[in-house]
């Protein structure tokens, strides 16, 4: 079901602004005769090609850039994928951007890129702008470097907070990563460049990813994972989706017609073209039938290259009509033509690295969470004496591990910390020269600062008690193909150096640079705890002047922080003490049965009555608000929630209320809107959201379309998922949504 314009626009107002579209989306929503342009575009181009011209454009090959020792193709640039396209159109030159370009440094000299954030630290904004400006860059840099298609928009919902890649992706709410990826995507082909909407669907864990089986009923899943790829692909119109490695309900998404066919194609009326992940085809019949219109890197990553010639053969014995390849064509061909690729190809030339750098550091500065700040502890006094203690602060700050890896710029593509030379998938992990302690002497030039590597804690220790305050920096390692252990602890010792510290200095501010969250065995005797996920190339200046005050934290957590494991709908990951990331991704070809359905991360919360450590929505900054007057009208069949909010404090901050609802035959609360404002010291500003109408509702699998049932509703305005400061009551009458 795609959203009405006005909806669309009215929700947009209530987010925070206007979310820009690719001018082929931006055309879309005004008239229908630009997407009708690329539609027929690609068929006359079409009409003049022979089968063989459109079979090869189902088939990628290895780009020579990112895995293996695959050599680089002849016109190729050495990325995660190449393809010669026929008929005079440009070649598809597939690059991993996740977080920034993947553009390996040894392809030429100036191969680096700008990373951003974490996908954590974009979501944790709750500011589609912030994602698009952030994708714009992306794409920008992606285009000036020769790239025209980036594997770049993750959608995957956080099921469980150890999954390995949940630090690409934007939470557990689908509301809140449908716009902030759609967003993202929209930023990204602004610069008419293709963006891949992915890992579709399911792909929440690593563990047994290549082999596991996803098992949830269909319209929970609509109601959950499934409605956040579809409300990024509303925002977004990427111009691909990528199918993920593990099985839905048994079946492998790439040969799923559930998901490719019905779901994405025919109920969502999706144009675009379905690519599969590398390696994650295993059929050519099967997947053609079902919707893969794409094999990945098919002579390398595949066991065999399903859509070279035994597709082709499959197309003469007539098991693969010739207009399903001649839909596979059109589905890639418009894509090109929708988001300028033909019309506007790369121009090779430098990055303008100062300003990408600063994109990615006002990305970190919206994003970090404010966890704690006992006795206003933060902002540090620029005159204090502060010990910089641990998390290598001294040189730079940490990145998540995979395909998603950018190669910093200014630094070998190791990074600014040498470490053992792990051999096994990802390697070590990368640090960006972006470092928090030098950009903290910058930020108070009258404090006399210093700094320990925490790796002797009793030096630490010391370094504390002599010092007015304690900044501590913490980091976990997060990467693609392995989860977090049961545990959820921090690696090594940095526990105990925390708690070392804390002893000798109860003004102990924790900076946390991790991709998913951890226990705190230490939180009640510190003073503050900052989230600043993984803070990207500009991550050292952004955390500088977080705790120095010069911006105030705005960021608000995608995630619940459990408490412990035991709280979660499935405590235990089966199989995640495998001894390497190849065992563990193929460790069983276990069911996951995901009996908890929709209720997903705060919602199970909420359901099962248990209480987090921090939750959804969680985030403190340098001042305080208050919210009063909630009120509900409707208009037509738009719900708008109205309210007023006041800054209560003596600077500028930003708040972001949210708006909970429970549909009236009960379950967990959802996400139904939110707004981010900027409001000085006493001001105050009435605020109106137009709820997204799919989180009232419930999906009618046997009639294929949202259901809004009969009843009283109750909705919650807060500052979290557990705030219940204002709330009341109102009556929808029951009504069927259109498909």
């Amino acid at each position: 079901m795609m959203m009405s314009r006005k909806l669309m626009l009215l929700s947009a107002v209530a987010f925070g602004g206007i979310v820009a579209l690719s001018p082929g989306a931006q055309a879309r929503e005004g008239q229908d005769a630009p997407a009708t342009t690329a539609d027929s575009r690609a068929r006359d181009l079409l009409s003049h090609m022979t089968l063989q011209d459109k079979l090869s454009m189902v088939f990628t090959i290895d780009g020579g850039g990112t895995m293996g020792n695959a050599p680089i193709p002849p016109g190729g640039l050495g990325s995660a994928a190449y393809l010669k396209t026929p008929a005079g159109l440009p070649p598809l030159q597939i690059s991993d951007a996740g977080l920034g370009l993947r553009n390996p440094s040894h392809v030429r000299p100036h191969g680096q890129a700008v990373g951003l954030p974490s996908g954590l630290a974009t979501a944790s904004t709750w500011d589609p702008d912030m994602a698009r400006q952030g994708g714009a860059m992306i794409g920008a840099e992606a285009w000036r470097q020769g790239f025209n298609v980036l594997l770049a928009g993750g959608a995957d919902l956080t099921r469980d907070p150890r999954g390995g890649r949940n630090f690409e992706y934007a939470g557990e709410d689908p509301l809140l990563t449908g716009r902030v990826v759609g967003a993202t995507i929209a930023g990204i082909q602004s610069q008419h460049v293709i963006s891949t909407l992915k890992h579709f669907a399911m792909n929440d864990l690593e563990t047994s990813r290549m082999t596991m089986s996803a098992d949830i009923d269909t319209a929970a899943m609509r109601e959950s994972d499934l409605l956040g790829f579809e409300i990024a692909m509303e925002v977004g119109h990427p111009g691909s989706v990528m199918c993920s490695y593990n099985r839905v309900n048994d079946i492998y998404a790439c040969e799923n017609p559930y998901l490719l066919t019905k779901v994405l194609k025919q109920d969502w009326k999706y144009p675009g073209f379905v690519m599969s992940d590398w390696g994650a085809t295993h059929s050519s019949a099967r997947s053609a039938l079902a919707g893969l219109d794409q094999e990945s890197s098919g002579d390398d990553a595949d066991a065999r290259p399903f859509f070279r010639e035994i597709l082709a053969r499959d197309v003469r014995e007539g098991r693969v009509p010739t207009s399903r390849v001649d839909d596979m064509a059109q589905r890639i061909v418009r894509s090109m033509y929708d988001v300028g690729l033909v019309d506007h190809p790369p121009v090779m030339q430098p990055l303008d690295v100062v300003t990408d750098i600063l994109t990615a550091q006002r990305d970190e500065e919206e994003g970090a969470v404010l966890l704690k700040n006992s006795g206003n502890l933060l902002p540090l006094s620029p005159t204090a004496h502060v010990a910089v203690i641990g998390g290598h602060a001294d040189v730079g700050v940490i990145s998540g591990g995979g395909s998603s890896q950018v190669d910093p710029i200014g630094a070998p593509a190791i990074g600014v910390v040498k470490g053992p030379g792990k051999k096994d998938w990802p390697g070590d992990p990368v640090y960006f020269p972006s470092s928090p302690y030098r950009m903290m002497q910058a930020e108070a030039p009258s404090a006399r600062l210093t700094y320990t590597s925490g790796a002797d804690i009793a030096r630490a220790a010391d370094a504390a008690r002599r010092a007015d305050v304690a900044v501590v920096f913490v980091t976990q390692f997060s990467y693609e193909g392995m989860d977090t252990a049961n545990a959820m602890t921090l690696d090594g010792n940095q526990d105990a150096l925390v708690a070392a510290v804390a002893r000798a200095n109860p003004r102990t501010v924790v900076v946390m640079e991790t991709g998913n969250p951890v226990m705190m065995p230490w939180l009640d005797n510190v003073g503050a705890v900052m989230e600043a996920w993984y803070p990207g190339s500009g991550g050292g200046a952004a955390i500088a002047r977080l705790l120095y005050g010069k911006v105030a934290p705005s960021g608000r957590l995608p995630m619940t922080f459990p408490a412990s494991p035991v709280q979660l709908a499935h405590p235990d990951i089966a199989g995640v003490t495998a001894n390497s990331v190849f065992e563990m991704q193929f460790h069983t070809d276990q069911e996951l049965v995901y009996d908890e359905g929709s209720e997903v991360g705060y919602r199970w919360f909420d359901h099962t009555h248990a209480t987090p450590l921090f939750a959804f929505g969680h985030g403190l900054t340098y001042t305080t608000f208050a919210h009063d007057g909630l009120r509900v009208a409707h208009h037509g069949d738009d719900v708008v929630a109205t309210f007023t909010v006041r800054n209560m404090g003596t600077r500028v901050g930003v708040d972001v209320p949210q708006l909970y609802v429970r549909l009236p035959d009960g379950g967990g609360r959802r996400l139904a809107g939110w707004q981010r404002v900027t409001l000085a010291p006493g001001e105050s500003r009435e605020l109106s959201v137009v709820l997204e109408p799919r989180v009232l509702a419930h999906f009618d699998e046997k009639h294929d379309r949202w259901n809004v049932p009969s009843g009283e509703y109750r909705i919650w305005l807060g500052s979290s998922a557990v705030d219940e400061s204002q709330q009341v009551t109102f009556h929808l009458a029951g009504r069927n949504m259109a498909p």
